[in-house]
């Protein structure tokens, strides 16, 4: 079967000096990839996650590198497998993974950002090979994703009738009095986890599951309506919805 090979047009329109590997073309590589990285974290850092602007250029310089490395190695060699640019995917999937935070509220947190690094390690690879087109392309739809996407996420959430809520209750005797008002409000508890992290707090803390009755789901506009008049409650510590 013969094989159809990418005939990439940015690549066309800059040269041939763009296509090969030499000190004009690793240059604007290196350069194309901590510039896009950057972007992509200068949006992550604004928001106060986990990893940020130079996290995001060291991988993507990483990982054009180690491409160039490995075209260099087989342009000499006439063969050989792109092993560099493997290890280096490798370590990105590590380092996005320790990028992932446990929260002592049962809250997971640092998962776009991983999926983030992994991405632009990924775009960092396409980059060093001279795949232009296929560069600027994934980091665009890369940059919707991480920009765009939560505002769609939260739209979707508020019109879903279930939610996970984190509670803290100043006694367990208050329990009881949540559940109740719950009830009151037209809604369901499907599942109460207590959270064993706040034994010695002095404080009763819940996960707590709810849905709301298909019937009275016209009540409610947004989950934050119900959070702000649960948080209004006297016995209640502090009341926040789960992400």
């Amino acid at each position: 079967m013969a094989h159809t090979f990418f005939n990439d047009p940015i690549a066309n329109y800059l040269g041939t000096w763009s296509t090969n590997i030499n000190a004009y073309s690793v240059l604007f590589r290196i350069s194309l990839a901590a510039l896009l990285a950057a972007i992509v974290g200068c949006e992550r850092s604004s928001k106060r996650h986990s990893a940020g602007l130079r996290t995001f250029i060291l991988v993507s310089m990483a990982s054009a590198v180690s491409s160039m490395i490995d075209l260099s190695i087989m342009d000499i060699n006439d063969e050989g497998f792109a092993i560099i640019s493997a290890a280096s995917l490798v370590s990105v999937a590590m380092i996005s993974g320790n990028s992932i935070l446990f929260r002592s509220r049962s809250q997971i947190k640092g998962l776009t950002t991983s999926a983030g690094l992994w991405a632009i390690g990924i775009i960092g690879l396409a980059t060093g090979a001279g795949l232009y087109t296929i560069t600027l392309i994934s980091f665009a739809a890369l940059l919707v994703c991480i920009s765009q996407l939560p505002r769609i996420e939260t739209i979707l959430k508020d019109r879903s009738n279930h939610f996970e809520i984190h509670l803290e209750l100043k006694t367990s005797y208050n329990l009881q009095d949540f559940v109740t008002t719950i009830r009151k409000l037209g809604l369901k508890i499907d599942d109460i986890e207590s959270n064993p992290a706040y034994a010695n707090s002095g404080l009763s803390v819940y996960s707590v599951s709810i849905t709301i009755n298909e019937h009275d789901f016209k009540n409610y506009r947004k989950h934050s309506d119900i959070i702000e008049a649960l948080r209004t409650l006297d016995y209640i510590h502090h009341i926040e919805e789960m992400s």
